[in-house]
């Protein structure tokens, strides 16, 4: 058939031929170019593979098919795929953003000595960004404030810019500073941990602090308790032995873990035979008490005693004076203790003076309305802004324990007067705080009978249990 054509048409075509297919050669179609490096040869197995495009090659932190969870969705932006592609068609895949990246996180405990420009150094930030991150918006600036055993962690991106900052301070508390558009800004943020009931009970046998560590309650419960109980009873001279008490309190729980007691919630003491009840309420104002079932305050006007310590001398109007060796009243009660223990005031009130007394050394006397006062003497210091005029609160600090004036050794000299007569601070009647008001009773039992109901039940349980005369 060939011999039908030219020779010169046969050559002309053969040179078209040869051209088509050296330029074919040199610049191949974008299809093909496409397909040729997005594939890979496994030189062990033979077996071909597509490539991923380097900018869609996975960060090392982020999820891969091979660590998905079984059950779960594969993520679907940086999987590399094993599905063959078309050799006419192009790899299409969109890299993952940063934002959807998850942030590397520093932590550092925070040990004496160290401060903040160090800590940031060592997450390999500069005094710069630190000054930016305290001086930012809200609670920013209180990061500045480092105690040791706290921990801060520092969390950047993928391009390693600072985005978050923390500072937790206990398990309950931290502050946690995000970068914004515009700066940055902290705020705390608190967890509540979880309350649950718990209730224990103990006989006295020498004193209450024995009695409730072998009962299971830590110190501050045991404080609290005879803080309930102490406007009446003298736990150091008025405990007998047999006496009993029994406490529901909250025990306080943090992603299932205990990590500390709550309040007391409600408590019995048999002190000589005599029983009291105590019941938490909290009022309409957000004020918490105690109060016995039918509504009267445990707590006094006046503390009996100012002061968590033993009587090293008593009231006595006819006792010799240890310095002077001649009969002179003593019109108070001198209570032993450490120099600088604080000392608190009996009841609220208003400071008549504060300063030096003669014999009495460092003194205040507080007027506590119109018939009542204290005096607190022999101070080593004074309170700060304790001057005459000064209100006071029930239990505020007014001083420290110390030996100024005409003593022997260190001691809290307190004496309490009324009409200006001196009385016997361990055994006069002390006025009652405020009862619940008639108004309020109604609420009132509402919210302590469940209390009292549990207390009576968990003393049940106890008895049934151990029978009548166990303990």
């Amino acid at each position: 058939m060939l011999k039908k054509f030219p020779k010169k048409h046969l050559v002309a075509l053969g040179v078209v031929g040869i051209v088509t297919g050296a330029s074919l050669l040199i610049s191949p179609s974008e299809p093909v170019e496409a397909g040729r490096v997005s594939v890979a040869l496994n030189m062990e197995s033979g077996k071909t593979a597509p490539i991923q495009p380097a900018a869609d090659i996975p960060d090392a932190n982020e999820p891969t098919a091979a660590s998905t969870p079984s059950g779960a969705p594969a993520p679907t932006a940086d999987v590399v795929s094993t599905t063959p592609q078309s050799s006419t068609e192009p790899v299409n895949q969109a890299p993952a953003s940063p934002q959807t990246r998850p942030l590397q996180w520093q932590r550092f405990e925070i040990k004496p000595g160290d401060s903040l420009s160090s800590l940031f150094s060592k997450a390999g930030f500069d005094a710069a960004l630190m000054y930016s991150v305290i001086n930012g918006e809200g609670e920013a600036a209180k990061l500045e404030r480092l105690y040791a055993g706290e921990t801060i962690a520092f969390a950047s991106n993928a391009d390693g810019e600072l985005k978050k900052v923390t500072l937790e301070r206990n398990r309950l508390e931290s502050l946690v500073i995000d970068k914004q558009d515009d700066g940055f800004q902290g705020e705390i943020v608190t967890r509540e941990p979880e309350a649950r009931p718990a209730y224990r009970h103990g006989r006295i046998d020498g004193s209450l602090y024995l009695a409730a560590r072998d009962a299971g309650l830590n110190d501050r419960l045991t404080m609290e308790l005879a803080g309930i109980f102490g406007w009446d009873i003298d736990f150091v001279y008025d405990i007998r032995k047999g006496d009993r008490f029994e406490v529901l309190y909250e025990e306080l729980y943090l992603d299932g873990e205990k990590i500390d007691t709550g309040r007391i919630l409600a408590a019995k003491f048999t002190n000589r035979g005599e029983e009291v009840i105590a019941l938490l309420y909290d009022d309409a104002g957000g004020n918490a008490d105690y109060f016995t079932p039918d509504g009267h305050s445990l707590r006094k006007a006046f503390l009996r005693t100012p002061i968590n310590a033993r009587v090293s001398s008593p009231f006595n109007l006819q006792r010799r004076h240890p310095v002077l060796d001649v009969v002179r009243p003593h019109e108070g009660t001198d209570y032993a203790a450490p120099p600088g223990t604080p000392i608190k005031a009996a009841g609220d009130g208003r400071i008549l003076s504060a300063g030096w007394k003669g014999g009495y050394g460092r003194t205040v006397v507080i007027q506590h309305g119109d018939n009542i006062s204290t005096l607190y003497a022999h101070m080593r210091a004074i309170g700060k802004g304790m001057k005459r005029g000064t209100r006071v609160k029930q239990g505020q600090t007014v001083g420290y324990v110390g030996s100024s004036g005409m003593v022997t050794g260190p001691h809290l000299h307190y004496e309490f007067r009324i009409n200006g007569s001196p009385r016997n601070s361990r055994t006069v009647k002390l006025p009652d705080a405020s009862p619940i008001p008639e108004s309020e009773m109604t609420q009132f039992k509402a919210k302590t009978q469940s209390l009292l109901t549990a207390l009576n039940e968990a003393s049940g349980e106890r008895q049934i249990a151990l029978g009548p005369d166990s303990e």
